[in-house]
């Protein structure tokens, strides 16, 4: 029997669709969200400026870190210091390959571009794919000042060409590669370029802010003609890596979802589309509540040790410049709750023991609930308990995961956000292929996410002054 999918979770399927076709990068994930909250009325703010002291009731504020990480945040109409925070907080980066800062490399007449991996890829799936190039670069203005601009390649310009099976007859019994000399993308043909040659190509005056001898001309000529800038004024960029095949749904009743870098970008999406969607429905004038913020994070495929990861200053900051005194500060984090959402193990119809036998998440079942004893999750029964009361709130289902014993677990933002002294609870959405270039993941379960957050920014005050523990 077929699955038949709701109007909204097509919709809220699509519009994911939408933001990760148009988000190949971290940088471009966190302008998406920053366009969607300013349509929503958000204002955007700077961390450099003295704003806590203009807050106004109802506000709906952002600020952005480094291009690549994000926080939201509204105030309730009767805001004190000392009120708490209800926190989603999400991830923006995948597993990727990243050009590095001097990428020329030429061979037996290929012309190849250096990389380095970022994360932990499932690498033999990018072998030949139709990969391009985006993130962002730091050009000259015309009135001489510099700007850190946006880019996307659209159209295929890179491969990495796997080994014929001819000439590797036990592929299929073990595949095996070094990633540092049979991992390389190539670019084009040099004898292509031969006779592109131009004033572009010298080099000889270079100054120390020049990288004009690092990459291959041919290269920043495009990145060049896509920013109409000359390559001269092309100054440093950090460029990822990205399959170009768009994603898609799929799936007999279109209950997949076909696409890369969906961890983390569901959550961070419906964190974003939740917030957004909230603050135009009559919950969002409720007299009093927490202040209701997410925060999209950087880095936690790498450890989240950056000025823009969940180890940064990102959430210490906001919660200092919200509640000032250390009373004030303390009484914040107790009544603040934080919901870390991350993709999830769906089981593996192919590799069913590779799951616990009682702790087996469908795609499309609803929230998954993220437990570890070892505390690689933070959740415990009192945010798994919350997260069930909100869940059925809109009569949403839950299900649990549990790593086996015998099994490395993973971990998220969540434990090292724990450590502030927040209340916080582990949850995702189930998926297939977890840091392939092309994942899979339920369409339902997109709004399933997105249901979870609204309500989490509707009613966990309320919800909250009903639960004693200490």
């Amino acid at each position: 029997m077929m699955l038949q999918v709701s109007q909204s979770s097509s919709e809220a399927a699509r519009r994911f669709i939408a933001f990760v076709n148009a988000s190949p990068t971290p940088f471009h994930a966190v302008h998406n969200a920053s366009v969607r909250l300013e349509a929503s009325g958000f204002k955007k703010i700077r961390e450099a400026d003295d704003w806590e002291k203009t807050l106004q009731p109802r506000g709906k504020y952002y600020f952005t870190r480094n291009q690549s990480s994000l926080v939201a945040f509204t105030i309730p109409p009767n805001w004190k210091q000392g009120a708490g925070l209800s926190i989603v907080a999400t991830h923006v980066d995948s597993p990727n390959l990243r050009v590095r800062p001097i990428s020329k490399r030429e061979r037996i007449g290929y012309l190849q571009v250096g990389v380095e991996t970022y994360g932990g890829g499932i690498w033999h799936s990018w072998f030949d794919r139709d990969l391009s190039l985006a993130g962002r670069v730091v050009v000259t203005q015309q009135d001489g000042t510099f700007q850190s601009k946006l880019i996307k390649v659209d159209r295929p310009l890179l491969r990495i060409p796997s080994l014929a099976i001819h000439l590797d007859r036990n592929v299929n019994d073990n595949l095996k590669f070094n990633q540092e000399t049979e991992f390389v993308p190539i670019l084009g043909l040099v004898a292509e370029t031969l006779n592109k040659k131009s004033k572009d190509d010298k080099v000889s005056n270079a100054t120390a802010a020049s990288i004009q001898g690092n990459h291959h001309p041919a290269l920043l000529s495009v990145i060049a003609n896509e920013l109409s800038v000359s390559p001269e004024e092309i100054h440093d960029f950090e460029l990822h890596l990205y399959d170009t095949q768009p994603s898609v749904l799929g799936g007999i009743d279109n209950e997949f979802m076909f696409s890369p870098r969906m961890d983390n970008q569901v959550c961070s999406f419906c964190a974003v589309d939740a917030i957004s969607t909230y603050v135009s429905s009559s919950n969002f004038n409720l007299l009093e509540g927490n202040v209701n913020c997410i925060a999209l994070f950087n880095h936690e495929e790498i450890g989240s040790v950056s000025t823009s990861g969940a180890e940064s200053s990102l959430i210490p900051s906001l919660l200092q410049r919200l509640s000032p005194t250390p009373a004030l500060h303390s009484q914040s984090v107790a009544r603040s709750f934080l919901i870390s959402a991350d993709m999830g193990h769906a089981i593996h119809p192919n590799f069913t023991s590779k799951h616990e036998d009682n702790h087996q998440p469908t795609m499309n079942g609803g929230i998954v609930i993220k437990t570890n004893a070892k505390q690689k999750y933070a959740s415990d029964a009192i945010g798994s308990f919350v997260v069930k009361k909100l869940v059925e709130r809109k009569g949403g289902k839950v299900q649990e995961y549990e790593v086996r014993n015998d099994m490395a677990c993973g971990s998220t933002v969540g434990p090292m956000l724990s450590k502030l002294g927040l209340r916080t609870v582990d949850v995702g959405n189930a998926m297939l292929s977890m840091h392939s270039i092309r994942e899979t993941a339920g369409s339902h379960d997109v709004q399933n996410a997105i249901d979870l957050f609204t309500s989490f920014f509707e009613g966990f005050t309320e919800l909250d002054k009903t639960l004693t523990v200490d």
